[in-house]
């Protein structure tokens, strides 16, 4: 059996197990979602992820991005660091990095192979719980200096929250999965803050009031650190084209310093950091100084990570998928925009770059998303919708889009595929109108691989 052969044949294996983000009708209960499961496990596995420092990433939006440049910094700081994501967009194997690379199939397969035995042992243990162990032993046997671990869904009981992190970080908190966390942002900030341990800093990214309030509590209650994005460091747009974005941060000691250099019209011999990021939207440069601010965490536990590393390694970041131009005549982006919040966000980095443009949007999502709500922010924008679904299970199906459109008053033209819609806005758009791909992570991935084939390209390697 050849090496993809045998990598097929395991990730068969790994999907016969409980695989929650494929479950239609899913519920968030302690007794589906919980740790008793994955503290077994990584206890036969000699608990791998108490071995490396670990910063633990949880969010509605961004966390991605986020862990992303912490890691790229990293990384560039001369660090050997793991990552774990999810979900992938091309290949499982994304999932689980160490400096920028996948783990290949071959190392895949031989770790399939060596948990078996022990995966027998923990009855109805799910896919995620697996590949999260998978992870942590992995990145034992590189040898990592450091492991950036994206939360798959929620916190409180996901089961990355076994680690006891250098940092936690909670990025973007909106309404999500909310048949799955909760109806409203303070069950939601209850359920995120579950990754917040006890006399551990915490880094907060922008939130809303109601949000903050939750966070600010479980961390007063726990005597973690709280460093607040927007208060404790501070942040400022310079320049954006569709190339990448310049901005400022700051910590807030520092706030007199820059009242001076605005005053001065920038022509003071001091200025706030100013980085440079190759990811668009402002949401982004939100992301990037919540980044910034856990590197500094970091750095204040003795970590040697020098200014200009991070610099670099933001400007070298690279996270696809994420309002992503794959193309100029005519322009096509794909974002992984999949609730409302992310949707209104989306919207105004259209107007942002694209103002006056007409769009057609490609649109799709899973079933359990508030479709209304995404659709109720982007047709306004929109002059004509092309509804379509993903290979994922979950999909909507695409005559449903179209009634939803309807009520908005949107042109809509229903497609079978993601291959049928591109052709399909490409025809709409000609080369004077926008193209936007969006509604789940798994179309945005489907239009990178349709756009790559379609262009004779191949898909580009994420790292």
């Amino acid at each position: 059996m050849s090496i993809e052969e045998k990598y097929q044949e395991q990730l068969d294996y790994l999907y016969s197990f409980i695989d929650f983000s494929l479950t239609k009708n899913l519920r968030y209960s302690e007794e589906k979602f919980n740790l008793n499961r994955m503290v077994k496990f990584m206890d036969l596995l000699n608990n791998p992820h108490r071995e490396y420092p670990i910063i633990h990433v949880a969010g509605s939006k961004g966390k991605g991005s986020t862990s992303a440049l912490i890691t790229s910094a990293l990384i560039e700081s001369g660090y050997k660091v793991g990552f774990y994501t999810s979900p992938h967009l091309h290949d499982f194997c994304e999932r689980i990095r160490v400096n920028h690379q996948s783990i290949s199939h071959e190392e895949f397969n031989n770790l399939v192979d060596e948990l078996k035995p022990i995966i027998q042992q923990v009855e109805g243990i799910s896919t995620f719980e697996i590949s999260t162990a998978m992870a942590f032993l992995y990145f034992l046997k590189q040898n990592v200096d450091f492991a950036v671990i994206e939360v798959g869904l929620g916190g409180r009981l996901d089961a990355t929250n076994v680690v006891s992190p250098l940092v936690s970080v909670i990025t973007s908190l909106s309404l999500d999965h909310i048949a799955v966390l909760g109806d409203t942002l303070s069950k939601i900030a209850m359920e995120k803050g579950g990754i917040i341990k006890h006399g551990r800093p915490v880094v907060v990214a922008p939130q809303k009031d109601e949000a903050k309030k939750v966070l600010q509590e479980i961390a007063a209650d726990r005597k973690a650190d709280l460093i607040q994005v927007g208060s404790d460091y501070l942040y400022a747009a310079q320049s954006h084209n569709l190339v990448g974005q310049t901005f400022f941060v700051w910590p807030k000691e520092d706030q007199a310093l820059v009242d001076t250099f605005i005053n001065s019209g920038g022509r003071e011999d001091w200025e706030p950091i100013r980085l440079y990021i190759p990811l668009l939207g402002f949401h982004q440069v939100q992301n990037a100084a919540t980044a910034y601010a856990t590197l500094q965490v970091i750095k204040s536990s003795g970590v040697n990570i020098p200014q200009e590393k991070i610099v670099l390694g933001f400007k070298k970041v690279n996270w696809a998928g994420r309002f992503e131009v794959l193309n100029q005549k005519p322009v096509i982006v794909v974002d992984s925009a999949h609730n409302r919040e992310s949707a209104l966000r989306l919207r105004h980095t259209i107007d942002d770059y694209f103002p006056g443009l007409p769009v057609v949007l490609i649109f799709g999502a899973s079933e359990d998303k508030d479709i209304q709500g995404m659709l109720s922010e982007l047709l306004p924008r929109v002059k004509v919708m092309v509804a379509t679904k993903s290979y994922h299970p979950r999909s909507i199906e695409p005559e449903k889009l179209k009634e939803i459109a309807s009520k908005f008053g949107t042109k809509c033209i229903v497609t079978k595929n993601i291959e049928t819609a591109l052709i399909t806005a490409e025809k709409i758009a000609g080369n004077e109108w926008v193209i936007i791909g969006a509604g789940s992570i798994f179309v945005a991935a489907g239009l990178r691989e349709e756009f790559f084939k379609q262009y004779n390209q191949y898909p580009m390697q994420v790292k």
